[in-house]
């Protein structure tokens, strides 16, 4: 049978790789989950550069269609003006 010495040698071996083993799964885990956020932080701005510039198009082709509305406003008046004269 093997002396005592061995056996806790090799119980104190495997007790400090399994301490090891976990604490390097957490530390990968931690890594992996912050390349991750990153990543979506990344997916996010982008997301948000993207409606920026849609917003930003909106306001511009609204900001045309008013003044086509003032301008059909303008002529309507004008052409209301030569129907009441006409009257």
């Amino acid at each position: 049978m093997a002396d005592k010495g061995t056996i806790f040698l090799l119980v104190t071996v495997l007790v400090l790789l399994t301490c090891v083993f976990i604490f390097a799964t957490k530390y990968f885990s931690a890594a992996r989950h912050a390349r991750l956020v990153h990543a979506s932080d990344d997916a996010y701005r982008a997301l948000v550069e993207t409606a920026v510039k849609g917003q930003e198009e909106t306001m511009s082709v609204l900001a045309g269609l008013r003044s086509i509305v003032e301008q059909i406003e303008a002529r309507l008046a004008s052409v209301e003006r030569v129907l009441k004269e006409v009257e």
